[in-house]
């Protein structure tokens, strides 16, 4: 178990279904964050594939032209998931207090996660349904950046470094027989140097990257 009990806890442990009742029609991440991530997608996902977008919300960062065979979304807020062009399909549950996805054995080509696996206090349940999902050989992308709803965030991501946080969701992976070794990317923000200059460095970028054996 790569988590202790104290690990998963949250400083805001009240239900997070009224946290997000309100839809935020906002972006939690820079556009170099978001430039990224779409160039991630492009580069490792294919066309007429099924993709499961977890914990997703009102933007995409599916790349516009690339076509898939179905797009299924999931995340806490019905209007945020509804306003996402990209989603053919959508379904609201909480992980934190039921892991168990309503999706077929093996019925997916690639899972989705872009800026809130921090949020996940019982990841171990939620990697290994990840990978009942998908098919062999199917990716999973585990995106993120430095920034997060602190109070609702885990205790041990709250608590950790970059670096840390890279390590922790290596360890979600490797928790689940069946995965392959994790490939790690990681970037500084690709804002102009201009920016940087003056305090404006943008937001960093990591991937973890898996596929099911």
């Amino acid at each position: 178990m790569p988590l202790r009990p104290n690990q998963r806890t949250k400083l805001d442990d009240s239900d997070d279904k009224l946290f997000y009742a309100e839809p935020r029609l906002v972006t939690h991440v820079d556009q170099g964050f978001i430039q990224q991530v779409t160039d991630l997608y492009r580069d490792r996902l294919k066309p007429n594939t099924r993709i499961f977008d977890m914990m997703s919300s009102w933007v995409s960062h599916l790349p516009d032209d690339l076509k898939f065979a179905h797009v299924e979304g999931h995340g806490l807020n019905a209007e945020e998931l509804a306003r996402n062009p990209r989603l053919d399909h959508y379904f609201v549950q909480d992980l934190n207090q039921n892991p168990q996805l309503p999706l077929p054995n093996q019925d997916f080509d690639a899972v989705l996660n872009t800026v809130s696996v921090q949020y996940l206090q019982y990841p171990e349940a939620v990697f290994a349904e990840i990978h009942r999902i998908l098919k062999p050989g199917g990716v999973v992308i585990i995106s993120f950046s430095n920034r997060m709803f602190y109070q609702k965030a885990i205790e041990a991501w709250r608590d950790g470094a970059e670096a840390s946080r890279v390590d922790l969701v290596k360890s979600y992976f490797e928790s689940v027989p069946g995965f392959s070794t994790p490939e790690i990317i990681t970037r500084q923000s690709n804002a102009p140097n201009f920016l940087q200059w003056f305090g404006g460095g943008g937001d960093p970028f990591y991937a973890v990257i898996a596929h099911r054996s």
